[in-house]
């Protein structure tokens, strides 16, 4: 889940057992335009103060509002759609006319919160159901697959475990991998157990194994909120862990290399009877081609291609390394 949203449940857990009052609010459904995405949240105290997101900050300033005219005193969740004219679009701050529906929900010792906390932060993926009806919850582990749902009755949302990323290397390509994706909210996870690459190696927030490869990508079980990328350029490490991941949910598996290096990959990932289906789930080259030449901006490149992953984007060809490279090669020349 989005960081912003755990520190949601945790100022939430926190303002509850101080006695306070607090108000839960959520983004169940959006039209056009949206700054944040359904599911997202934020927590308000009695006294106005915020936790967390729903919008650019206009929705964030009426809610404010609303708690400090105490207009936010119920005792049952209500449903409140913001920018449905276009008067209330510019009001609200909604670009190109969006509209946001929120769940706002009063707070007490039957919300759950502090379960829903506890599971999310033991590292599980966790459902909360409410009813509106009555305010009443029920908290329950999650499926990978699962998402919020809301039928003006019932709402389930989920929370769980941010995205994690394993990287392959503690090379200098590794720490500018590491720094941006920490950036974008994933838990990150750096193994080598090559000395000379990790006894200087410095990449904050990240967790450094020195275990094989392969034997950290079983013990990590990737699943649909995992990817696994290989940049050490050694098929020692690289190929038996990118077997492992192939075979596995991770949403994204790639590594880096020349197209005639990663042709070499295939043919020997094929050498441990991997199909054309497995093959093909690898990305490689790595990234997308947008001129990099620095570790940074590959490192850049590198989690675009990620996102779009992530994201359920499916990227033309033309910006794919290898079709790309392959494009710019005048005839009659050849390109690694």
């Amino acid at each position: 889940m989005d960081s912003i949203d755990l520190e949601v449940l945790r100022s939430a857990s926190r303002w509850l057992a101080g006695g306070q009052r607090a108000t839960l609010v959520t983004i169940t459904r959006t039209w056009g335009s949206s700054p944040r995405p359904v599911g997202a949240m934020l927590v308000l105290r009695e006294d106005g103060l915020v936790v967390g997101s729903v919008s650019g900050g206009c929705i964030e300033d009426d809610l404010i509002q609303r708690a400090r005219a105490h207009n936010l005193q119920g005792t049952l969740p209500e449903v409140l759609t913001y920018g449905v004219s276009a008067e209330e679009a510019r009001r609200f701050g909604l670009p190109c006319g969006g509209t946001i529906q929120v769940v706002v929900e009063p707070l007490g010792a039957v919300s759950g919160i502090d379960a829903l906390l506890a599971g999310v932060e033991s590292g599980r993926l966790m459902a909360r159901q409410l009813e509106l009806r009555d305010g009443s919850t029920t908290v329950r582990e999650a499926q990978p697959g699962d998402g919020l749902s809301f039928d003006g009755e019932r709402l389930v949302n989920v929370h769980g475990p941010r995205y994690r990323l394993l990287i392959i290397g503690a090379g200098q390509l590794s720490k500018f991998v590491t720094q941006i994706a920490i950036g974008l909210d994933y838990q990150v996870t750096v193994c080598d157990p090559r000395e000379e690459y990790v006894g200087e190696w410095q990449g904050d927030g990240a967790r450094l194994l020195r275990d094989m490869p392969d034997d950290a990508v079983i013990a990590m079980r990737p699943d649909a909120r995992m990817a696994v990328i290989a940049l050490s350029h050694d098929p020692k490490l690289d190929d038996l862990a990118l077997m492992e991941a192939l075979r596995s949910p991770a949403f994204y598996v790639g590594a880096i290399g020349s197209r005639a290096n990663n042709q070499k990959r295939r043919d020997r990932l094929r050498e441990f009877d991997l199909g054309d289906a497995e093959l093909a789930r690898l990305h490689g080259p790595i990234g997308i081609h947008i001129g990099s030449k620095t570790p940074a901006e590959i490192a850049i490149s590198i989690l675009a291609e990620i996102t779009a992953a992530k994201n359920g984007v499916a990227l033309p060809d033309g910006v794919r390394i290898e079709v790309a490279k392959r494009d710019a090669v005048a005839p009659g020349c050849a390109i690694a």
